[in-house]
């Protein structure tokens, strides 16, 4: 007699997780956390704007000063992070320096030096590339930094250009998302949403000239907001202005996926929840005009739509009578305790929890 055999047993097949159902920072923080720090010259790794790596002390006239060096990465895909439809190149180049100049602003540096690696298709020009880098230029000008290597590839989808950015910094002037404490005021520079209302003006005339490629686009009046969504700006001017009136932030970021998500890593950064109020983040009028012929509240566009790349700050409640009156920074809100959550307020008070709905990779 032969034994039956019995059917070997599948083991249960493992439940891959979804990059949409993590996000980007939940991605970041999957592959990322297993790694452990092995130099003693690495301050700061994954976690903020730029990481911070300990050079040692250098020297400022007769003072000594410890000096760490910050460097940061970004990476602007085609199709993705923009429409060569709208984009012209040398825009292109400019802001891709500019999104990285900012985080260095957000950790209260001064952006130094730039790597630029770019990808890109067999059927580009020579010229077209010159035009990418001749925004570069401009921005290396502009932000007093020098352009010291990179590396060029072909590409079968699309053009990609990556920019890591250096700068330095006094290593007590370092300013960190997670140093905000309960009490501390919550400051924006600059105002909100335009840049994401220059967006949706610019996807608007796409579609029409997909529709009727005779139509010429209509976009006069709007330069304000296409600007700021195509040649943003960095805040590099902060750090001199705070100084010169003796305020030094304790928590500080860039928004670059909008007020909402900025505040809100803060926030968890910090351990601290916070209070914003709506009637105080600073929207420009016209913005506001646009957003509403969008039918899109004009606080949602700050919240959620991102790409402004102004600098979220906390300081001190000490430090109220030396900031309320500084042109361009607006106090809008500030830290609490964390078990009284992260809200903002609406004009007739009521409370509206705050949820990151902007930029998603994913």
């Amino acid at each position: 007699m032969h034994e039956k055999k019995g059917k070997k047993q599948e083991e249960p097949k493992q439940k891959l997780t979804s990059l949409e159902e993590l996000g980007e920072f939940g991605l970041i923080d999957r592959l990322t956390t297993p790694f452990r720090t092995k130099n003693p010259t690495t301050v700061m790794g994954v976690g903020d704007d730029a990481a911070v790596i300990d050079t040692g002390t250098g020297t400022d006239g007769a003072c000594p000063v410890h000096t760490v060096c910050l460097v940061s990465t970004d990476l602007l895909v085609e199709g993705i992070h923009f429409d060569r439809t709208y984009t012209p190149l040398k825009h292109l180049g400019y802001k891709a320096v500019v999104v990285n100049v900012s985080d260095i602003a957000a950790m209260n540096g001064i952006p130094q030096q730039i790597t630029v690696s770019i990808a890109v298709s067999s059927w580009f020009s020579a010229e077209a590339l010159e035009e990418i880098y001749a925004g570069i230029r401009l921005a290396c000008e502009k932000y007093h930094i020098d352009l010291v290597g990179g590396d060029t590839s072909s590409s079968t989808s699309g053009l990609i250009i990556s920019v890591t950015v250096i700068g330095t910094a006094p290593k007590e002037e370092i300013v960190y998302r997670s140093g905000a404490h309960p009490g501390d005021l919550i400051c924006v520079t600059g105002d909100l949403g335009s840049a994401y209302i220059g967006l949706l003006l610019l996807e608007r005339e796409k579609k029409v000239f997909q529709a009727n490629p005779g139509m010429q686009p209509e976009l006069t009046g709007f330069d304000y907001q296409i600007g700021r969504f195509l040649k943003p700006e960095a805040r590099t001017d902060i750090r001199s202005l705070l100084q010169g009136i003796g305020v030094r932030p304790t928590s500080m970021i860039d928004i670059s996926d909008g007020l909402a998500s900025e505040v809100l890593h803060l926030c968890n950064q910090s351990d601290a929840g916070c209070r914003i109020y709506e009637e105080k983040i600073p929207i420009d009028p016209h913005t506001r005009e646009i957003a509403m012929e969008f039918k899109i509240i004009p606080s949602v566009a700050a919240l959620s739509g991102g790409e402004d790349y102004e600098l979220l700050f906390t300081i001190p409640q000490s430090d109220y009578e030396k900031i309320r009156d500084v042109a361009g920074i607006s106090i809008i809100g500030h830290m609490t305790v964390p078990a009284e959550g992260k809200f903002m307020i609406t004009p007739d008070g009521k409370e509206v929890e705050i949820t990151a709905q902007g930029w998603k990779a994913f």
